[in-house]
């Protein structure tokens, strides 16, 4: 699914202060730990559109199984939040380098690193799922927001190894900033 074919996604259009924002995340909430598809109170906030076999069959596809786990862990993010926890261009390893920076983990960041590699060796996507949950619930406490978009794109992504390995290697570069920026370049003159 590309970008230009997709209706935006319910965290795209989220607004905490709409009167019913409350409700919605308490219905998608319900889906944490639920098979995709499976809540019928969440079917309304699904924006992937899924294949004829898939509509037919009942299976969960890759990319509702990935909306479905954006859906459920933006909820879980945004109960209690003024502001909105989706920002876009803040991917996920970004996100938990500023964690590990916060207070919180300032002393000893060693915690959030094993916490944060047993989500990157996740084997499968309920496996990756859990892991991320708790590493919400800590971007939650510290009110870090991250992009939900990107978030669904790798969720999707983890449906395959090399899928797996190009994300590893993206949350990777921006948990220990690996990046090359204009700031830590030297000056040629």
């Amino acid at each position: 699914m590309t970008t230009t074919d997709r209706r935006p996604m319910y965290w795209e259009e989220f607004s905490p202060d709409s009167a019913r924002a409350g409700a919605e995340l308490a219905c998608l909430r319900r889906g944490v730990g639920r098979e995709p598809g499976n809540v019928p109170e969440m079917w309304r906030f699904h924006r992937v559109r899924i294949s004829d076999h898939e509509a037919r069959t009942g299976a969960p596809s890759a990319s509702l199984t990935a909306e479905h786990a954006a859906l459920t862990l933006f909820a879980v993010h945004q109960q209690s939040q003024r502001k909105s926890m989706h920002r876009q261009g803040m991917g996920l390893g970004a996100s938990l380098r500023l964690l590990r920076q916060s207070e919180k983990y300032k002393k000893n960041p060693q915690a959030l690193n094993a916490r944060v590699n047993a989500l990157a060796t996740s084997a499968d996507v309920p496996e990756l799922a859990y892991h991320l949950r708790g590493l919400i619930t800590q971007l939650r406490g510290i009110g870090q927001p991250l992009d939900y978009t990107s978030l669904f794109y790798d969720v999707l992504a983890w449906h395959s190894p090399e899928g797996q390995e190009r994300t590893r290697r993206r949350w990777g570069a921006q948990y220990y900033d690996w990046a090359e920026s204009k700031a830590k370049q030297p000056q040629t003159d």
